[in-house]
């Protein structure tokens, strides 16, 4: 089993008198190594996301409140499959966070799942509209509600994107940019995933265009904010 050593600072009075000595000083912070428990990474980083999304959805609760039609809503696949999409986005992004923070750590294996989301909600979005008339595509790919959509998905994933920066700030990402923008698509999928408790549009292209262009320019709001914000 495999553990991270965390090195704390030995205080000034139990360093050695004598740095000189290279052995000693070596023993004496070697004796400062505490074991940290597998895990305890990820859990910081979920309990962060998780902080942030929650604080995301009570805005969405008092400042949009949810669909009226949400009882019945739950009852159809539509509903479902636009959630499973958004919380697909932000887990794989997350998981992918989570590499990132590593010093050299590779994410592009984790990044790749993000084309399962994504190949599948473009095939929806594909099938409705070759089954749609062209004055019925029209509505499935603009709703309506085009114009706020992304901007209020983006706003929403403000949260989640505070907080797991952060989590991240207290961890040893070196990539910043990069690491900045996985925390930004993460956010941005649960901020959108809030956000589909009130917003009613629920076609395939509607959700594979704006929902999809929302967290784009969240994960672009991380990957501008990082190099400054996650700096250390």
């Amino acid at each position: 089993m495999k553990f991270v050593a965390r090195l704390h600072r030995p205080s000034i009075r139990s360093a050695p008198k004598a740095f000189g000595d290279t052995t000693e000083l070596v023993e004496r912070l070697a004796e400062e190594l505490q074991a940290i428990k597998p895990g305890w990474l990820a859990e910081d980083l979920v309990l962060a996301t998780g902080l942030g999304a929650a604080v995301s959805l009570a805005l969405v609760l008092s400042v949009l409140g949810v669909r009226p039609d949400l009882i019945h809503a739950l009852g159809t696949s539509m509903f479902w499959v636009k959630l499973l999409y958004v919380l697909g986005v932000g887990v794989i992004g997350l998981f992918t966070v989570e590499r990132l923070v590593r010093p050299g750590g590779a994410a592009k294996g984790r990044a790749r799942w993000l084309l399962i989301p994504l190949a599948a909600i473009a095939a929806l979005a594909a099938a409705q509209l070759d089954v749609a008339t062209s004055g019925e595509r029209e509505h499935l790919l603009m709703g309506a509600s085009a114009s706020v959509c992304s901007l209020r998905i983006l706003g929403f994933s403000l949260p989640p994107l505070a907080g797991l920066f952060i989590a991240m700030r207290g961890l040893a990402p070196t990539r910043l940019g990069l690491a900045g923008a996985a925390g930004g698509l993460a956010a941005g999928g649960f901020g959108a995933a809030a956000y589909a408790l009130s917003c009613p549009e629920a076609a395939g292209p509607f959700v594979a265009v704006w929902y999809s262009l929302g967290m784009v320019a969240a994960g672009a709001l991380g990957a501008l904010l990082g190099p400054w914000a996650l700096r250390w």
